[in-house]
């Protein structure tokens, strides 16, 4: 019964990844990426893993999957633009400047020295105290950097989806503030 739920979910989850991948329509996709976080979220639960199944859920499927739908409608009128070409001065410096980050990243996270706790979780000891604790104390000790730094990445895409839905026209100087008349 369980293999045959597993192949079901598995089955499901590539073709929602797909359908994300190659589908045209925005919304579209954003739905079929909250399928594929759905059953994301019952392998957790078939792992015996509630705890990051319930945030899998609430996390990536409800928060993600809005903030998603909302970057679309804040850009929807800038979607159907025919780009002529992806390869400009712009770009490239971009993807220069991801790609140090994204190195930067790998290696504070490879090489950071961890206080050995990894391993030291026993059925027992994770009954006594909790799933969501003990996910808890290895996120904010053994994992701190690696929190942090996607902190860092998160800030990053806001950042960057302010820049993308900035208004174009320049405001009016301080001075040329129109003002109401009597």
């Amino acid at each position: 019964m369980e293999l045959t739920i597993f192949i079901i979910v598995a089955v499901l989850s590539v073709v929602s990844a797909l359908g994300v991948i190659f589908n045209k329509n925005v919304v579209y996709s954003a739905l079929f990426l909250l399928v594929n976080f759905l059953t994301i979220a019952v392998f957790y639960l078939m792992l015996n893993a509630q705890f990051l199944g319930m945030v899998q859920i609430l996390v990536y499927a409800g928060a993600i999957v809005v903030l998603i739908l909302f970057v679309v409608m804040l850009l929807g009128e800038q979607l159907g633009e025919d780009i002529s070409s992806w390869v400009t001065p712009a770009n490239g410096v971009i993807i220069v400047l991801a790609l140090i980050l994204l190195t930067i990243i790998g290696t504070a996270v490879t090489d950071y020295p961890t206080t050995g706790a990894k391993g030291d979780f026993t059925p027992e000891l994770i009954q006594e105290y909790g799933q969501a604790e003990m996910i808890g104390v290895t996120l904010f000790t053994d994992y701190l950097l690696s929190v942090q730094l996607a902190g860092v990445l998160l800030l990053v895409g806001i950042v960057g989806v302010i820049w993308l839905a900035r208004n174009d026209e320049q405001l009016p100087a301080t001075g040329d503030v129109p003002t109401k008349e009597a």
